[in-house]
């Protein structure tokens, strides 16, 4: 059947930044899929405690007072988010996120910062895993097709809807339907089992990393370092 044909976990953040280590979570998705229809969701608004910026504001529309009003207290989001992902990697289901080491990093700062068991610990000490990231494996699958990677570009590369950009459950159910394009566009993609597969996107990840690297090097920052970890940088202890 291939993993593409089975249950799918599409997860998305909406952000007060861009910043995965700075940035605070404002709505967040999970939406199960099968065969490229949402079966069942959770969603979330949280009041992140700290100001969202008006260009913030402008991509994802959710505005500081109805965050204030409505949102549930950044801390218990954080928490929900988690625990759901934690609960399906411990049966095997892939969650889907696209650019997955900006998601998946923010969460876990998150995490850290109201003092919540990290991922990990969700995990008895095990990897957040496995996880699919469309970005990552576009990227390597087709490496030199030329044009934007946002979530907007390669959904109408391979013909996925997205109806609402920048929402959180339209962005998650956008991403799972696009791993399945992909690995139906790929068959050595669909071919792999998900812990190969996110083994791979690790390897894949690094070389697009270094090769990233040495082309910003090559053009004059000789200092340009390029984190390479994937799905997950674990973040440094903070302040609420």
């Amino acid at each position: 059947m291939g993993w593409h044909r089975e249950l799918l976990i599409g997860f998305d953040l909406e952000t007060t930044g861009t910043d995965p280590r700075e940035a605070r979570i404002v709505t967040a998705a999970v939406i199960e899929v099968r065969g490229g229809e949402p079966q069942g969701r959770r969603e979330w608004l949280a009041d992140p405690g700290v100001e969202i910026p008006a260009e913030a504001v402008a991509v994802h529309g959710i505005s500081n007072e109805r965050a204030a009003s409505e949102g549930r207290p950044a801390d218990q989001v954080a928490d929900a988010v988690a625990a759901v992902l934690a609960d399906h990697w411990r049966t095997g289901v892939p969650v889907v996120a696209y650019n997955a080491a900006f998601d998946l990093s923010l969460l876990a700062a998150e995490l850290r910062r109201h003092g919540l068991p990290s991922l990990h610990d969700r995990l008895d000490g095990a990897d957040p895993a496995p996880v699919i990231d469309p970005y990552t494996i576009d990227r390597s699958v087709d490496r030199y097709r030329r044009g934007k990677r946002n979530l907007e570009a390669v959904c109408r590369e391979y013909g996925v809807p997205l109806d609402a950009a920048h929402d959180a459950t339209a962005d998650a159910l956008a991403a799972a339907r696009l791993a399945r394009a992909i690995a139906g566009r790929h068959p050595k993609v669909a071919a792999l089992g998900p812990a190969d597969l996110h083994r791979r996107q690790i390897e894949w990840y690094a070389e697009w990393a270094a090769d990233f690297q040495n082309f910003l090097r090559r053009k004059g920052d000789a200092a340009a370092v390029v984190d390479a970890t994937w799905p997950l940088r674990e973040p440094a202890d903070e302040r609420v």
